[in-house]
C-alpha cells in the first residue's frame, strides 16, 4: 500500500534551491530486545541473513547496504505502540508467510504481513518486487539476489521520475 502526501505540501518541501539536507535513504533501524542473544536466535529463525558486527549488548543483522542494530535494554518490550513499526524488504513474502507459521509466530490482524517479535516491536514485510524502494545492481548481485520489481511498482517509479533504464 502506498501512502502519499498532499501535493501541496509535496512541492513546498522538495524544492532543489533548499539550504536543508535531502534524506536520501536508511543506513540502519535500531530495535530494543531484552536479550541479544535471543534476538538473534528469533530473528535467525524466521531470515536468512549474515551477522555484520556483534557486541556483548548489540547485534548487527546485514542487509547489503542497510543493517538493523539489535539493541539489549532493560526497559525493551514495556511499551507497545499500535501504529510504530518497521517496515522490513524480504524477497518472497510468500516464503516469509511460511516461516512465520512454522515458527509459530503470530501474525498481527491487519491486511499484510506483520508480527511483533518477543519484546513488542512491530515488523511489518514487504516484498521487494512490490514497492518503489531499489536496492542498487552491485548491491543486490553482492547480496547474491536476482529480483525484479512489478509493473506497478515500476509504474510508481517512473511518475517520480526514478524508473530504472
Amino acid at each position: 500500500m502506498t501512502e502519499t502526501a498532499d501535493d501541496s505540501e509535496t512541492d513546498a518541501t522538495s524544492g532543489t534551491d533548499d539550504d536543508r539536507p535531502h534524506l536520501v535513504g536508511t543506513n540502519h533501524v535500531a530495535l530494543e530486545v531484552g536479550d541479544v542473544d535471543a534476538a538473534l536466535e528469533f530473528y535467525g529463525s524466521l531470515f536468512a541473513f549474515d551477522l555484520r558486527g556483534r557486541s556483548e549488548t548489540k547485534a548487527f543483522v546485514d542487509m547489503g547496504d542497510q543493517f538493523v542494530a539489535l539493541a539489549e535494554t532493560d526497559g525493551a518490550g514495556e511499551t507497545v505502540d499500535d501504529a510504530r513499526h518497521v517496515g522490513l524488504v524480504v524477497d518472497d513474502a510468500s516464503v516469509a508467510e511460511d516461516r512465520l507459521e512454522t515458527v509459530d509466530v503470530d501474525r498481527l490482524d491487519v491486511p499484510g504481513l506483520e508480527f511483533r517479535d518477543p519484546w513488542g516491536n512491530r515488523i511489518q514485510l514487504v516484498e521487494y518486487r512490490e514497492i518503489q524502494f531499489t536496492k542498487a545492481d552491485h548491491v543486490r548481485s553482492g547480496m547474491g539476489l536476482d529480483l525484479e520489481k512489478s509493473e506497478v511498482a515500476l509504474d510508481e517509479l517512473a511518475e517520480k521520475g526514478l524508473a530504472p533504464e
